[in-house]
């Protein structure tokens, strides 16, 4: 979640409150207005308002400008949302008829939305793409790196500009082009005078990205940048920032000491918990008069159990049995033990993959988050097998453990089923990443793209 997203978000629901006072007021005048307003019942069907036309923007995708670059498909995103708001509000108004706006408000009040909303997110797009208000970004290196860096930073649809590349090092230089990495004409000076490069290039920010630092480093030159006011990142910080997950090939034990992030307070600890609590209960009563036709079903369809139990390792390694309606055959793994899923797995029952591609499989792990055992959100449970290979190949797999594992997580809605062990190192980025950066925003983004991978089927084996 970056700031520009969340400032995006934010200015949509000031927007969405403006346009349904504002549909109110052109509604019914000011006179009646003026009376309505300061009702208990309007605050609700304000936030009932609010939720449901952000949820609607971001299930139409209208926050992913990474796909979103030109006017066009704004535009189209957001017609797609303001639909979408007026079908799930009139189911709202249904269900609860104290939230109903009447009398032309809804409609009235989505057109002003969607005019507004388009405004705010074309200004947002001309800003963002205008060269002035992008950072420029002065790489320090040429090797491999460095050629990576350059390429995530020219290629991300962020706020970021290539400036260059500036060498480093003897092994960094002109006379030795074997080891630079990155287009000789792109790199615009050398570190000695690191400083009136970064004035030259007038860089933002020098992005440190050498393959090898003990003998080469700029000390002295780095820190005249830094006084001089030229923000200096290491390439992990970048990498994080840009792609949403751990750059594990240049991060080492200390940079998870002095790195930000990865702290969680006792009040954080006791909110998420009481959010899984209420969570896992409503999710159990919603749920629960649905269990019998599903258990009736499993069984008509395949012999067996209904419920589906494995282990699975959690917090601080220590194992947990996982609960699942089952959707595979019940003699899966006699014979092969413990392999990964794969896409089309035979051993699926014809039930069984439509329970997994609902996620209805998966209902009563809301007895596991109740127990405690995990959490709403998380890094995805794995069985004790793949976890003792995984930790012998994957550096900091065990991290990941830290934390109660989820039904749902960043990993989970930002990658495909992972059924490999180079798909494991993937996941682990992204689980890394949360673990780093947990926070109550990040955990709402995640349940909601979670709700959006449900609808849309992605990810599933």
């Amino acid at each position: 979640m970056t700031f520009r997203l969340a400032m995006l978000i934010v200015g949509d629901a000031v927007l969405a409150v403006t346009a349904l006072y504002a549909a109110v007021v052109i509604r019914l005048g000011n006179s009646e207005a003026t009376q309505i307003l300061p009702e208990f019942k309007t605050t609700y069907t304000t936030c009932v308002f609010i939720l449901v036309v952000l949820f609607s923007a971001h299930l139409m995708e209208v926050y992913e400008y990474a796909r979103n670059t030109k006017k066009r498909e704004v535009l189209i995103n957001i017609l797609f949302g303001t639909v979408t708001s007026f079908f799930l509000l009139s189911v709202v108004f249904y269900i609860d008829p104290e939230a109903v706006l009447g009398r032309g408000i809804l409609v009235l009040s989505l057109f002003i939305f969607a005019l507004m909303q388009f405004s705010w997110h074309s200004l947002y797009l001309i800003g963002n793409n205008h060269p002035r208000f992008s950072q420029r970004v002065l790489v320090l290196g040429t090797g491999d790196l460095a050629a990576q860096m350059g390429e995530i930073i020219s290629s991300n649809k962020s706020n970021f500009v290539l400036a260059g590349y500036t060498a480093c090092g003897i092994d960094e230089t002109h006379d030795n082009r074997s080891s630079v990495a990155v287009p000789l004409d792109s790199i615009v000076g050398d570190s000695k005078d690191l400083l009136t490069t970064a004035i030259q290039a007038r860089a933002d920010m020098i992005v440190v990205a050498l393959s090898e630092r003990r003998g080469y480093f700029p000390l002295s030159a780095v820190l005249m940048c830094k006084l001089n006011n030229i923000q200096i990142l290491d390439a992990p910080t970048v990498y994080e920032r840009v792609q949403g997950k751990m750059m594990l090939e240049s991060i080492t034990p200390s940079w998870f000491i002095f790195s930000d992030g990865f702290h969680r307070s006792t009040f954080f600890k006791f909110c998420k918990r009481t959010v899984d609590i209420v969570l896992s209960v409503t999710g159990l009563l919603l749920t629960s008069p649905f269990f019998p036709i599903i258990a009736l079903a499993i069984k008509l369809d395949s012999k067996g159990p209904v419920f589906f139990r494995q282990l699975r390792v959690g917090i601080s390694e220590k194992q947990f049995m996982l609960y699942k309606f089952r959707s595979m055959r019940q003699d899966a793994e006699q014979h092969s033990g413990a392999v990964w899923a794969e896409k089309n797995d035979p051993r699926v029952t014809n039930l069984g993959r439509f329970l997994r591609n609902t996620r209805i499989d998966e209902i009563p792990q809301l007895i596991n988050v109740l127990k405690g055992d995990m959490s709403f959100v998380g890094p995805r449970p794995e069985r004790p097998e793949f976890v003792e290979k995984l930790k012998q190949i994957i550096p900091y797999y065990s991290k990941r453990h830290f934390i109660h594992p989820g039904l749902t997580g960043w990993a989970q809605v930002r990658y495909p089923y992972g059924a490999s062990v180079e798909d494991a190192i993937e996941k682990l980025r992204y689980d890394l990443y949360y673990i780093k950066n947990i926070r109550p925003f990040l955990d709402t983004l995640i349940f909601f793209e979670t709700i959006k991978v449900v609808l849309f089927g992605r990810g599933v084996r």
